[in-house]
């Protein structure tokens, strides 16, 4: 199959682009000037181009079978307006880009990211895929972004809506942001510790992806986290007990939003999600449990 990817130069672009590669497919990365991208490979194209303004790089899309949009600016900073107009604005911007791209040209499939922030806070609710939209930024933003990518399937192409929770790597996200702490003995729970973390290990969400790709009958959102999800103090303790290390000094939530200010909803959220979709469709996940993750991911060597 081949494919073409925007926003393919971070965390999850990288981890994605190998695992296709690996599996013998081909990709053209839309890529900006001085992005880093330094992998080599012979099914590996790149294009240079901005994914939130027409371009050259569009014409680039008639060739693939499959878009996949990752393109979106972090949110894991402040919100100031000014950062959640970013965060806004590189999201639905370069979706509708991809979407102009995808009008004058045989049906195919557009994957677009999404996060499971779509719900907001919903505390002990279990969430499937089709649960309705919630409140606050994060729902705004990915309904939106939601919204402008449904707009491909009127052009008579398949859109697949990917709800990504915490994602953890090894080599990026928030692990990678979270490990120094904990491995100094400073970890603790955030807030009461009861709200609900869904998450995946990177290995399965691109095996996720993936299998979405190749399943034509998959459409519309799908949750993307591993089946069972755990509660904030409860992936406290089991990132504590695989690093051998204490986890005794807990952030309450009022200390999270003093730092983090409305952006805290990151952390104090709960989100209770399981990936109904996938499991009615046969997809089995590698990493089941947090604990069986984290000792892959933090393993020596890894």
């Amino acid at each position: 199959m081949h494919f073409f990817i925007l926003g393919g130069t971070g965390f999850i672009g990288r981890y994605l682009i190998r695992h296709l590669l690996d599996a013998g497919h081909r990709i053209t990365a839309l890529v900006r000037s001085g992005s880093g991208l330094s992998l080599s490979h012979p099914s590996l194209s790149l294009v240079e181009g901005d994914p939130t303004r027409p371009g050259p790089w569009q014409e680039r899309v008639q060739e693939a079978e499959t878009v996949i949009n990752l393109v979106g600016a972090p949110v894991s900073v402040r919100w100031t307006e000014k950062a959640k107009q970013s965060i806004m604005d590189t999201r639905v911007q370069s979706t509708r880009m991809v979407v102009q791209a995808m009008q004058n040209r045989t049906p195919g499939t557009l994957i677009c990211a999404n996060a499971i922030g779509f719900f907001g806070d919903r505390g002990n609710e279990i969430l499937d895929d089709h649960d309705s939209y919630g409140v606050g930024f994060l729902a705004e933003v990915t309904r939106k972004w939601q919204e402008e990518a449904e707009k491909a399937g009127d052009f008579g192409h398949r859109v697949v809506i990917t709800r990504f929770p915490l994602v953890l790597g090894s080599s990026g996200g928030a692990l990678k942001e979270m490990l120094p702490i904990f491995k100094l003995g400073l970890g603790g729970r955030i807030g009461p510790g009861t709200q609900w973390f869904s998450w995946v290990h990177i290995q399965d969400l691109a095996r996720a992806i993936l299998f979405t790709a190749e399943h034509d009958t998959i459409r519309g959102p799908v949750n993307m986290c591993a089946p069972n999800p755990v509660t904030n103090k409860d992936f406290t303790r089991s990132l504590a007990a695989t690093l051998k290390r204490p986890a005794i000094l807990p952030v309450p939530s009022a200390a999270v939003r003093l730092v983090a200010g409305e952006a805290a909803d990151l952390v104090l959220s709960s989100l209770r999600c399981r990936p109904r979709v996938l499991a009615n469709n046969a997809f089995t996940f590698t990493f089941l449990d947090l604990d069986q993750a984290l000792k892959d991911l933090l393993r020596p060597g890894r």
